[in-house]
């Protein structure tokens, strides 16, 4: 049965089966719209929608499913756009087709003109000035005539590529959304999926990739004492802390209930380590103040896990790795960064972890 995600539980290759096996279980149609409802669900990043899906028993009708997708999916409301741009796309080519078709036949018209105009001239004997300045004026007015066929023609082409323009804007805006964690406005499980799968794309990003896998301490301590919506709050907090504390170019995804993930390019293994001690510190000095009571949830700490990606044979093992390192964090005491080191892999070699201890 579905469970919210308490912890990373690695880069799982079969995640597909494993949903399409609970949907079957529950007797939900393979629709892509079920599918990614239940991967939502799956990753564990909105336990309300969780909650939602699991008291549905078995009574998970289409129906009481679109209501939860229109409840916890904002960007299912954007759902219209893709439906509705595939009549919009296909009615303006036709447009354009039909604009161009006619624009054919006024070309074909026109040098069926000029040749019979030409053949004529050809095969009269004598051409008198009356006769040229009447062959002329004809020339004249079709060619004027074509002429702003022509630019009418242009002129509506030009008039439905902006309107594809503006549908594309919007396909755009709701592809942004369906990657789009609701909660904190990061990259969600599905964007992170899809973003890693790139790492190994090249060996630029293989020699100078890496992950960090990072997971709030004791969250639960402050679910249970707090409550979930003061939950959000700090997650949300959380979620800023992270972007003003790396730099822009680093994939910031939000992957799991209370875990993060960042995936960057161009670094070394040093300055991959001190980014995550950086993120460390930031959080452990955070203050998490609920405006509403005004009670500290404070102190919270965070802890990470580093891999590069030339340590690792793929995203799958990557995400392992990585996962492993964060969790050698918590084994450790928690509130640290451990570096996954490629030696761990080579039985003869002494495993160990190096650690980043708080001071």
């Amino acid at each position: 049965m579905l469970q919210p995600s308490e912890h990373g539980t690695g880069y799982i290759a079969d995640v597909a089966g494993k949903i399409a096996t609970t949907m079957q279980q529950m007797g939900v149609a393979g629709l892509p719209r079920n599918y990614e409802l239940f991967y939502e669900a799956y990753t564990g990043s909105n336990r309300e929608l969780v909650a939602d899906i699991l008291n549905l028993g078995g009574r998970a009708t289409q129906e009481a499913l679109d209501d939860i997708g229109e409840r916890h999916l904002k960007h299912r409301r954007g759902q219209s756009i893709v439906e509705d741009a595939r009549d919009t796309v296909e009615n303006k080519i036709k447009e354009v087709m039909l604009l161009l078709l006619r624009e054919k036949k006024s070309l074909e018209s026109y040098n069926q003109f000029l040749g019979e105009t030409s053949s004529g001239i050809r095969n009269r004997a004598s051409l008198t000035r009356e006769l040229l300045e009447k062959v002329v004026d004809v020339m004249a007015s079709a060619t004027d005539a074509t002429i702003s066929h022509g630019r009418d023609v242009a002129s509506s082409i030009a008039d439905r590529s902006a309107e594809l323009g503006t549908l594309k804007a919007k396909l755009e805006e709701y592809k942004k959304l369906s990657e789009t964690d609701p909660l904190t406005e990061l990259w969600n499980r599905r964007a992170f999926d899809r973003r890693m799968a790139t790492v190994y794309e090249n060996q630029k990003s293989v020699l100078f990739g890496a992950l960090i896998v990072a997971d709030l301490d004791n969250f639960k301590r402050i679910n249970d004492q707090f409550g979930h919506p003061v939950g959000d709050r700090i997650i949300q907090s959380i979620a800023k802390l992270l972007k003003a504390s790396l730099p822009r170019d680093v994939f910031i995804a939000r992957t799991g209930g209370e875990e993060f993930a960042f995936i960057l390019e161009g670094l070394s293994e040093a300055s991959v380590a001190a980014l995550a001690e950086e993120v460390r510190r930031a959080t452990e000095r955070g203050v998490f103040i609920d405006r509403e009571t005004g009670r500290n949830c404070g102190p919270i700490s965070m802890s990470l896990g580093v891999c590069m990606a030339a340590d690792a044979t793929g995203a799958d093992d990557l995400y392992r790795k990585a996962d492993k390192a964060m969790y050698a964090s918590k084994a450790g005491g928690r509130n640290k960064v451990t570096l996954h080191l490629k030696q761990q892999e080579e039985p003869h070699l002494r495993k160990d972890w190096l650690l980043y201890k708080t001071e």
